[in-house]
């Protein structure tokens, strides 16, 4: 396993600067911040690890790129590939949302949708980059997609001027992982990982010692379907910085509504995960202390926003 460490992430963030936006954060009551990332191109913050992986590697082959994804890495790996001239082929599972694969298919991308869930069709892109020397970009446990995540890190504590606690949802704990990585410093804040009960990825491997496979279900599963913790992310998030909480799907579905209903912020069940954790309970942040909770997806049905 390649390791990946703070510079990385200051690598990945010049390496990308430009390509990538700068997300808003807003602060809905004094000392709590949310991370806009939904407002990322292709509607979430994969875009970062997907160009900084396709960036480092210098010339592309001419079979392009290929990823296997739950929608929103895949969104962006075809969003960085049309905006550097190279061809996308993204694998999905059956359970992705049909938002999201129109969204692929508006960008141009070769998509084979395959498998019940995730891993099922990370395998079937496995095979297939083995056969066209297409360049893979991993979901999650890749060491240059984990540094640009990171960058979400940087500007959280360069645009809020450092927070006690950021709070980030975990799938297969890339963003987590980089976002840890992206905030260490003097004044390192604590990392709160929410997961849903339904796909406790980190949560198992903590109590495990190791990476362990999950079943995988909920509202969530589209997003944050992994079967199982990354290695490099269970490498940096077994630290003692990172504080690991579950959120039930009825927790995440009313932190989507919340989120919109008074804040105009129109995320995808991924997306409301991470805020789920406060008005749940399940997180509860102390007298001043300073928060900023990623919302970190937006690639949804808008007509579901009010409902389930």
């Amino acid at each position: 396993m390649t390791a990946v460490a703070h510079v990385d992430v200051l690598a990945a963030a010049e390496r990308i600067s430009g390509l990538v936006l700068r997300t808003p954060v807003l602060e809905i009551s004094p000392g709590l911040f949310l991370k806009l990332e939904l407002l990322q191109h292709s509607g979430s913050f994969k875009v970062r690890g997907a160009f900084n992986r396709m960036v480092s590697a210098g010339a592309l082959p001419d079979s392009g790129v290929i990823a296997a994804s739950g929608g929103n890495h895949g969104l962006a790996v075809a969003y960085a590939a049309k905006a550097l001239g190279v061809r996308a082929e993204i694998f999905v599972p059956e359970v992705t949302s049909p938002v999201k694969v129109a969204g692929l298919e508006a960008l141009g991308a070769h998509i084979t949708q395959t498998g019940a869930i995730y891993s099922e069709a990370a395998e079937a892109a496995g095979k297939r980059a083995a056969e066209t020397g297409a360049l893979t970009v991993h979901a999650y446990d890749q060491a240059e997609v984990v540094a640009g995540q990171g960058t979400t890190g940087l500007e959280i504590m360069a645009q809020t001027g450092g927070v006690d606690t950021v709070v980030v949802a975990v799938g297969g704990g890339g963003f987590a992982a980089g976002i840890t990585l992206g905030t260490e410093g003097a004044a390192s804040p604590r990392i709160v990982a929410v997961e849903p009960e339904r796909i406790p990825t980190l949560h198992a491997a903590l109590r495990a010692g190791e990476p362990v496979p999950v079943d995988v279900g909920g509202v969530a599963a589209d997003a944050l379907g992994a079967t199982q913790l990354g290695g490099l992310a269970f490498e940096i998030l077994s630290g003692p910085r990172v504080e690991s909480v579950l959120v039930s799907d009825e927790a995440i579905v009313a932190a989507r509504r919340t989120l919109w209903e008074r804040h105009r912020v129109a995320a995808e069940h991924a997306g409301a995960a991470a805020y789920a954790a406060l008005p749940a309970g399940v997180y509860r942040p102390g007298a001043g202390e300073r928060v900023a909770v990623v919302v970190c997806g937006s690639n949804t049905d808008p007509a579901t926003l009010t409902g389930p």
